[in-house]
């Protein structure tokens, strides 16, 4: 018996990286999830990997910033595999400049990305969970704990140079973290974040040492961080390292299992003991 049996998840921007080791995280633990990613192929290798595996999986391919996107993404899952009870809202990218230098076009883009698109999809589950409450509570039945988990950032609990969007989105999706708890809390949903420091990942790591780029919607996105920047990061980190998106999935996962279930409201710093 798996710790999450018969549950149903959505984790956004899981067709790769720390999105994809959540979801194959919850599904191991036998949750049925729905994978998004922007890419087609990198959902489907998602979801082929879980069902090889042993697990069931959907795709919901698509941007999260899209009219629509979200009522369709928990339509997904409702369909498929009828409920819904984990929300990871993970997909995300960065867009850094100095403020002095920072278009319109990139504070926007990061802030609908990072706080808009998770507003969007917790609006469009509400009808969803409120529903099914109702009608376990008119049966007489026990309303079982589902989950929320929002990606942050230790940008967004502490702020990062360069980074005024990406740090504004991550402090608000906190402050979205916290009122959900408040509102959903009467639907017996916890509702809590996960602050990431520095993991290892495409958005930090690239052979050219900040050259590389990656294609959002159309922009060349710059990715990767300077080598040398890197190790002087990890100096700093008192475990000694970068995170692995494997750790960073287990982080989330703590707070989608029953031994959780009276944690809400909360924000886990999962940094390697990284103080700012």
């Amino acid at each position: 018996m798996g710790t999450l049996d018969g549950k149903v998840a959505i984790v956004s921007g899981s067709g790769r990286g720390i999105g994809r080791e959540i979801a194959m995280k919850l599904a191991g633990a036998g949750a049925q999830v729905v994978v998004n990613d922007l890419d087609a192929d990198p959902a489907k290798e998602t979801v082929a990997a879980i069902e090889a595996a042993g697990g069931r999986a959907l795709s919901c391919v698509g941007s999260v910033t899209a009219e629509g996107f979200a009522e369709r993404f928990v339509q997904t899952a409702v369909d498929g595999f009828g409920g819904l009870d984990i929300i990871v809202n993970n997909a995300g990218y960065t867009w850094d400049s100095v403020i002095q230098k920072m278009t319109d076009e990139q504070w926007d883009a990061i802030l609908d990305v990072h706080l808009k698109a998770p507003f969007r999809i917790l609006r469009a589950a509400q009808p969803v969970i409120s529903a099914r409450v109702k009608q376990a509570r008119a049966a007489g039945e026990p309303v079982p704990c589902r989950k929320v988990v929002n990606v942050s950032s230790m940008a967004g609990t502490g702020g990062n140079a360069g980074q005024a969007n990406y740090s504004s989105a991550k402090a608000g999706l906190l402050g979205l973290t916290k009122t959900l708890s408040k509102e959903w809390g009467r639907y017996n949903v916890t509702v809590n974040a996960v602050a990431f420091g520095f993991i290892r990942t495409r958005l930090t790591e690239s052979p050219a040492g900040g050259g590389d780029t990656i294609d959002i919607e159309g922009r060349e996105i710059k990715v990767g961080v300077n080598p040398n920047l890197l190790s002087a990061m990890e100096q700093m980190i008192p475990l000694g390292r970068a995170g692995l998106p494997s750790e960073a999935a287990g982080a989330v996962y703590l707070f989608c299992i029953p031994e959780s279930d009276y944690v809400s409201g909360q924000t886990l710093l999962c940094n390697g003991g990284l103080a700012l």
